[in-house]
């Protein structure tokens, strides 16, 4: 089963570690790449660059930012192929945004057969 793993950080957390506290940070990250599980996996920019395209009768509306004002905002993701839930839930407690006072979010991915496929 494959697995969407939404990182949403503590806004501020990591801007608030010092070069010394986030060099080990960042290699927390990376190395939760190399684990073969891992199909793959992005750090988003901030969600202020963001362009959002919403549909209105008659209309498409896009505008700059984020969907919605959040506390939280999704900071990046990892997708991770792992033999169930309980898994998945290991690999996300060790994502460092998760001891900085974030949260990862752990969603099964609709998978569709390749003969199904549009």
């Amino acid at each position: 089963m494959k697995y969407a793993l939404l990182i949403f950080p503590k806004p501020g957390s990591h801007e608030a570690l010092g070069p010394d506290e986030y060099r080990p940070v960042n290699a927390e990250y990376l190395a939760l790449r190399e684990d073969p599980r891992c199909l793959g996996g992005a750090h988003l920019q901030a969600g202020e660059t963001a362009t959002t395209v919403r549909y209105s009768p008659g209309q498409v509306l896009i505008t700059d930012g984020p969907f919605a004002d959040t506390k939280e905002v999704l900071g990046g993701y990892y997708v991770l192929d792992a033999s169930n839930l309980d898994e998945a839930l290991e690999f996300a407690q060790r994502v460092p945004a998760v001891r900085l006072g974030g949260a990862v979010e752990v969603r099964p991915l609709v998978e569709i057969p390749t003969e199904n496929a549009f």
